[in-house]
């Protein structure tokens, strides 16, 4: 639990982020954030611990099956998936949320860029802490972009999602999240099918997207997508 490595003052407001879908031709790059308040390390391995016990880990690891089972454990339910909405666990309360980058978003800044954003806008939706008492830890190799100083402390983790559990119960979240928006594309456009590859790049879509042209949630500046609109009238 590389949590209590990395974090050794207390009392601490942590949040955790991920996102899911930065590979996708089509939909949005979704977010995934828990944050917890803990007094001391004592209370903050008590509830890894809890967590622990629910088989957390990085969601691309775990079957969709696993994901639910997961979440039912927490109290989680995918439609009960609100802006800072909370669950109580371990004997703390667990805020959670997702946030989504749009496909417009993604065409308009990139993204590495959107998701960075997405992350940082999640983060500060969910802190309540005063300045410098907030530990933020990032999937990731990059920390958050400002324009002047971090409010937080942020940590980014390299493997994030399978060293961290709160990172991996993040990437749950907003895996379960995402994976149920691109079924409801599905129903709007079953040529593609979002439903089964969930807008990866699979040969199946790059073909649907040469035949039928991309839809509207389809990222216009993404290979595999550009190649097909510049060559249509």
């Amino acid at each position: 639990m590389i949590e209590l490595k990395l974090i050794d003052s207390f009392p601490q407001e942590i949040i955790a982020v991920d996102e899911v879908g930065r590979g996708p031709l089509c939909g949005p790059v979704v977010i995934g954030a828990v944050r917890l308040k803990v007094q001391s390390k004592d209370e903050l391995k008590r509830v890894l611990k809890s967590l622990k016990s629910t088989g957390i880990n990085d969601s691309k690891k775990l079957s969709s099956a696993k994901r639910i089972n997961i979440l039912s454990q927490l109290g989680l339910h995918l439609l009960d998936y609100r802006q800072n909405d909370a669950i109580k666990f371990g004997g703390l309360k667990i805020n959670y949320l997702t946030w989504e980058m749009d496909h417009q978003v993604i065409d308009e800044e990139n993204i590495l860029a959107a998701s960075l954003r997405g992350m940082k806008e999640a983060a500060l939706y969910l802190s309540e802490a005063k300045k410098n008492l907030t530990t933020v830890l990032i999937d990731g190799n990059k920390k958050l972009r400002w324009d002047k100083a971090s409010p937080f402390n942020e940590i980014p983790i390299i493997g994030g999602d399978q060293k961290s559990l709160l990172i991996g119960l993040a990437s749950i979240v907003a895996k379960e999240k995402r994976d149920q928006h691109m079924r409801d594309l599905h129903e709007l456009f079953p040529q593609y099918g979002l439903a089964s590859h969930f807008g990866y790049p699979t040969k199946s879509h790059k073909e649907a997207i040469r035949k039928f042209g991309p839809c509207p949630y389809h990222r216009k500046t993404f290979k595999g997508v550009k190649e097909v609109l510049a060559e249509r009238p």
